[in-house]
């Protein structure tokens, strides 16, 4: 299976969706991460995508279907052209003395 990453995200793709992902309403553009510090974000435009999701009691995991072909755009990297299929969304984690922490833009 691939990987693409831009920035702190990244996205692996998988065989199939999850059975019991739920489909998350998007209008505009699906934000894969924001970026706390600048306001910036890494986003799909939803035409383009479906966003999905699982949760349980411990963790979210998110995942995103396109369709034919999406851009993975952000206004401090290279846009990173994405092939039809499924993708699990990955927010890059790093360690600190006090906790692990999702990384931020």
């Amino acid at each position: 299976m691939n990987l693409y990453r831009q920035g702190d995200v990244l996205l692996r793709q998988v065989r199939a969706l999850p059975e019991e992902a739920t489909k998350i309403p998007a209008s505009g553009r699906i934000v894969l991460a924001h970026g706390e510090v600048t306001g910036h974000a890494h986003a799909i435009e939803a035409g383009q995508a479906e966003e999905y999701q699982t949760s349980s009691k411990d963790s979210v995991q998110r995942f995103l279907r396109v369709m034919e072909h999406a851009d993975v755009t952000h206004e401090e990297h290279a846009t990173v052209p994405l092939p039809a299929g499924i993708y699990e969304i990955v927010q890059q984690r790093e360690y600190t003395p006090q906790a692990a922490r999702t990384v931020v833009d």
